[in-house]
Parts: structure tokens; sequence; C-alpha cells
């Protein structure tokens, strides 16, 4: 792995400074845990399609990131992302009307807009024959 920044020990604790690991491989660790921070991961692929599995092989799906110039492609592949949330373009951009929250390990349920009652609540059908 090639890192372009270094971890930094201050007064109270560890703080990573923004960085962007390169040369990762997609069966690293760094690859396949969820990373919370301003830390960036590149993985180079060559196809569209190999880029989604990739992504889609992790335990997790918070959230995914994809940059392009071509609005057809980005419906395309956010749809194929096995992910609670998918930006285009900009990254952590929420609207407190919209749900959050992810797939897989990432969570369970959605917080925000009317989907977080789905957690308070427990749906049951009774069908009787009269």
């Amino acid at each position: 792995i090639k890192i372009l920044s270094l971890f930094v020990l201050i007064k109270k604790g560890f703080f990573v400074k923004p960085t962007i690991f390169t040369e990762v491989k997609p069966e690293m660790k760094i690859a396949q845990d969820e990373i919370f921070g301003p830390v960036l991961v590149v993985i180079r692929f060559k196809t569209e399609e190999e880029a989604i599995q990739m992504a889609n092989q992790t335990a997790y799906g918070l959230a995914a990131g994809l940059w392009t110039s071509d609005l057809s492609r980005a419906h395309r592949v956010a749809a194929k992302l096995d992910s609670g949330m998918v930006f285009v373009n900009r990254y952590g951009c929420y609207d407190f009307a919209s749900p959050f929250g992810g797939f897989k390990q990432s969570g369970w349920g959605k917080e925000m807009a009317i989907h977080s009652l789905d957690a308070y609540t427990k749906t049951k059908s009774v069908w009787i024959k009269l």
C-alpha cells in the first residue's frame, strides 16, 4: 500500500489527517472494512462491471461514491450498488426528508424521514375465514 499521509498522535488520542491509500487490492483489509474519517481507498478497475462487483463484495453497504460525467452510467451503476445511499459527483450531502441508513452490516433500518418509524413498528397481517 502506498500512503499519501501519516497518522498523527495528538493530546487526547489519535487523529487521522486526510489520507489517500493507493495501490490497494480488493482483498486487503483496508478495502473490506468500513472506515470512518477523512480516508480514501483507491482500487484500480478496468470495466464498470468489475468496479460494481468489487464494491458489492464487502460485508458493508452504508454509502457509495460515484464520479462520472455520464448521467445514464450514474443511474445504471447506482441501481447495481448494494449500498443504502449513493452519492454521485459529491459525497456526504443529505436531505433530512430522505431515509439514511445502509445495507448488510452497515445498518439495520433507516434513520430520518418517515422510514425511521419502521424501527418502532411491527406490522402484521391476520387473515380469518368467517
